[in-house]
């Protein structure tokens, strides 16, 4: 075998071989937190290989860009595997982001095959012209008026083996969109080798083994997941709005289940932590919550590590972005420690060490490409800037959109890309990584600049304010600040309030 053969399927075929009839999968019927479907590590893999023996029979191989539209669950998990195995790269779309955005997301990643729930194909009806170029399809679940396969059709053949394709390292393994929380969403190339290295890094950071229990408030957690042997426990909630969930159910899978992993926003963790402190709940099996997305608060760890979990377990917030994820760390403890106070006087957030493999770079700030390295100059310590991250998970580019990949990639001259991640911060005197805001949310005004989080934090210490933002009105260069102020729960703001 190649040594730079690399298939991210293949991680999953040696832990079915090695697990076998344990469970890996347990799926929330009805939406109980309580009673699941179970499957095992052996049933996924022959599910895949069935299902990968079908699509490779309809012609989506090598290269294929397949739009996957399936909820979270079996179907999301079984299905990508598949298409894995088969060279296939699965197109990969946020619901959350909003209609528009998403059909526009479709219709610029240019889909040759679909996979997808009925919903999702009579969208293919309503908007013909934004997934024109759909040419094979597969519905899961009943087929009405569009034609093609269905999943269960698939599922039908009786192959339980199937040799994946023989895929190199830098060959496209899928295109996951950006969320467009901070811009339009971009479709960003991830090769197998970029899958196989965060699948290492998860591992050896984190220490995760076969006897962890996974609850991925981040769907496609639960790919990587399951391919490292972790049990997986679907959450019950709406992964488009992670704010609204509902924390008692969290609590009834994580106590019921024995979780002892998880990895969401610090919007979900931020009210079950609340949750759990009124009511005096411990969550004896949790030993690691990883929370990402957004800055962290200290008060969300300081409520987690302060009886919510075991002794000895851990916080993290690991950073970076779906070009670059993750490429950062830090511990709960180390940011009460050591980092907290810093934040809450407004020196932004301490985002930690880079991880193994990585190294950062702070850039002057600019809104237009680098022509060359030498536009890179390296700004003093502490010292603001653009955030730049060179390492095994930084991803060649965008799909199709040369323009944004020119923008964002710089290779340095020994060779090694670059990536501009977006990001304002500055490194510290040990080498650690503070992140300051969004490059396009600082507000210019003329000869002095603001930047998002630092200005944030102190406002949000304010008791009436859950949250704070920072924007600049009128022109770059010479923006007015302006606070907008969402208040806690309860409370109405006025002018005599905020004074």
């Amino acid at each position: 075998m190649s040594a730079d053969r690399v298939n991210i399927a293949d991680r999953l075929t040696e832990t079915a071989a090695r697990l076998g009839d344990r469970i890996a999968l347990c799926v929330p019927r009805n939406g109980s937190p309580v009673d699941y479907d179970r499957y095992s590590f052996a049933t996924i893999e022959r599910e895949a290989n069935r299902y990968a023996a079908g699509l490779a029979e309809l012609g989506i191989g090598a290269g294929t860009r397949t739009l996957l539209a399936v909820k979270p669950g079996f179907d999301l998990i079984v299905l990508t595997f598949a298409l894995f195995k088969t060279g296939a790269a699965p197109v990969l779309i946020d619901p959350g982001m909003g209609k528009r955005n998403l059909l526009d997301c479709v219709a610029r990643s240019k889909p040759e095959a679909m996979v997808g729930i009925p919903k999702a194909f009579v969208a293919r009806l309503l908007y013909p012209t934004t997934f024109a170029t759909v040419k094979r399809t597969v519905t899961v679940g009943r087929r009405w008026l569009w034609g093609g396969a269905t999943a269960r059709e698939l599922a039908r053949r009786p192959d339980a083996t199937f040799a994946p394709l023989a895929t190199k390292a830098a060959d496209l393994a899928a295109i996951l969109f950006t969320t467009g929380s901070t811009g339009p969403p971009k479709g960003v190339l991830y090769t197998h080798a970029m899958f196989d290295a965060q699948l290492r890094l998860i591992r050896d950071h984190y220490g995760v083994s076969d006897d962890d229990v996974d609850y991925p408030a981040f769907p496609l957690f639960a790919l990587f997941s399951i391919a490292l042997g972790m049990r997986v426990v679907i959450p019950v909630m709406d992964f488009t709005r992670p704010a609204s969930v509902d924390p008692q159910k969290v609590v009834d899978a994580v106590i019921g289940e024995k979780v002892t992993f998880t990895f969401g926003s610090p919007a979900i963790w931020k009210k079950v932590s609340c949750y759990c402190a009124d009511r005096k709940i411990v969550l004896p099996t949790l030993r690691r919550v990883l929370m990402a997305g957004a800055p962290v608060a200290a008060e969300i760890h300081r409520r987690l590590l302060g009886g919510i979990l075991p002794d000895g377990a851990v916080t993290h917030t690991p950073f970076g972005a779906t070009e670059s994820l993750p490429v950062a760390d830090i511990t709960g403890a180390q940011v009460l420690a050591e980092t907290a106070d810093a934040t809450a006087k407004g020196k932004g957030v301490c985002v930690g060490l880079p991880l193994p493999g990585f190294t950062f770079r702070i850039a002057p700030v600019a809104d237009g490409p680098f022509v060359s390295w030498a536009d890179a100059i390296e700004q003093p310590t502490g010292a603001i800037g653009e955030i730049m991250v060179t390492g095994p998970t930084v991803a060649p580019g965008y799909f199709d959109d040369e323009a944004n990949t020119r923008l964002h990639n710089v290779t340095d001259p020994d060779g090694r890309l670059w990536r501009r991640m977006g990001d304002v911060g500055y490194l510290d005197d040990r080498g650690r990584l503070w992140f300051c805001g969004r490059k396009g949310h600082r507000v210019v005004m003329g000869d002095r600049t603001l930047y998002t989080i630092p200005v944030e934090a102190i406002f949000n210490a304010h008791p009436l304010a859950a949250r704070t933002a920072l924007v600049g009105v009128g022109e770059k260069g010479a923006q007015t600040p302006v606070l907008v102020v969402e208040p806690e729960e309860g409370v109405a703001l006025d002018k005599t309030t905020v004074a």
